[in-house]
């Protein structure tokens, strides 16, 4: 019997979307197994409203951990393994004997990278494998804790497998970051890109900056803008809802996201989508994703002069912004979209349920 032919409960924490990177890996996991014909029972802690994946749909606690956990007790009774979404809510499997059946645990990066309590541990080393988005974390994670033995990474993809048409670099040259701002930790670049920017805008004359996604540190993102000398350039646009992304997509000249702790980074590959050229950095996973000097580049932050640099070669030169956007949407469509995941997905599950 192969995992194919296994009754599945999957637990996420959310399945909506516009709710982040971890919901987007767990709607294409359930899409995946969904695709390959897997009997498959969905439970999600947080969502207030079911959802309906490949015809399969969800139940949710609503908020409540002890319904959660109730519900993953029932599907260890129903069921013949399990997988979650990420080790919070790997935490609700069940430990009775009767109960215990086989599990695998996705991991994303700061999630366990920053504070891994005793019980998330426990819940991290005791699934039979471990699903990791990306060498860089799976690497970070073992520098910092007992190395994981039952690790595969599986790299991620965008939901989608046809891209929109390739960006027009027409217009004001447009430089956009989105991303989550947090108020103790500027973690995506946020702070670095603001402080390249009047540098940008001398070379550039008309070049703007658009900086979208909430956070609990989005007035402290306002007020670093403000203070720029380059602040009338700078548009600070908070959470842009999913339906309006296309739009902005369509403003943009260049993706910048130097970010300092990117365990995969699924807005890279969406940038690659849409045919725009990707800033990212040399320190976490972006430079996995990104190919430097091919579909954007990788700066290193401790050299502040080279975030400018490379972002006025490319707002400067919307040829060479192009190429690398087709590059980027190459890449994207050999590497990162849907079906390129599937298949890694399936090959590994192929491994690790032989």
């Amino acid at each position: 019997m192969t995992w194919r032919n296994l009754r599945w409960h999957v637990g996420a924490a959310v399945l909506e979307p516009g709710r982040g990177g971890i919901s987007r890996v767990a709607r294409m996991t359930i899409r995946t197994l969904i695709e390959e014909s897997v009997d498959v029972r969905l439970s999600t802690l947080l969502d207030q409203d079911a959802h309906e994946i490949g015809g399969q749909r969800s139940w949710t606690a609503k908020g409540s951990r002890l319904a959660y956990a109730a519900r993953c007790h029932r599907a260890g009774l129903a069921c013949d393994l399990a997988l979650y979404d990420a080790v919070g809510v790997a935490r609700a499997h069940p430990r009775l004997p009767v109960l215990n059946k086989s599990y695998g645990v996705w991991i994303h990066g700061v999630e366990v990278w920053d504070s891994l309590s005793a019980d998330r541990e426990r819940a991290l080393r005791g699934a039979d494998f471990v699903l990791v988005n990306s060498q860089f974390t799976l690497d970070r994670f073992n520098m910092l804790y007992p190395p994981l033995k039952n690790a595969h990474v599986v790299c991620l993809a965008t939901e989608e497998d046809t891209a929109p048409p390739q960006a027009r670099f027409d217009g004001p040259p447009t430089a956009l970051l989105i991303g989550r701002s947090d108020k103790h930790n500027f973690r995506k670049g946020h702070k670095e890109v603001i402080e390249s920017w009047a540098a940008v805008t001398a070379a550039v004359p008309g070049a703007r900056l658009l900086l979208a996604g909430g956070g609990d540190g989005l007035d402290l993102l306002r007020e670093t803008a403000a203070a720029s000398s380059a602040r009338g350039s700078i548009e600070v646009l908070g959470f842009v809802p999913e339906d309006d992304l296309p739009a902005l997509w369509a403003r943009a000249h260049v993706f910048v996201q130097p970010s300092w702790k990117e365990g995969f980074g699924l807005v890279y590959i969406e940038a690659m989508r849409h045919g725009l050229p990707v800033i990212a950095s040399i320190h976490d996973a972006g430079r996995e994703v990104n190919d430097d000097g091919v579909t954007g580049y990788n700066v290193d932050l401790s050299c502040p002069k080279s975030l400018a640099d490379r972002l006025i070669c490319l707002l400067r030169s919307p040829d060479a912004a192009q190429s690398m956007g087709a590059a980027g949407q190459e890449r994207w469509r050999q590497q990162f979209r849907f079906s390129a995941f599937k298949k890694r997905l399936a090959g590994t599950l192929d491994a690790v349920m032989h």
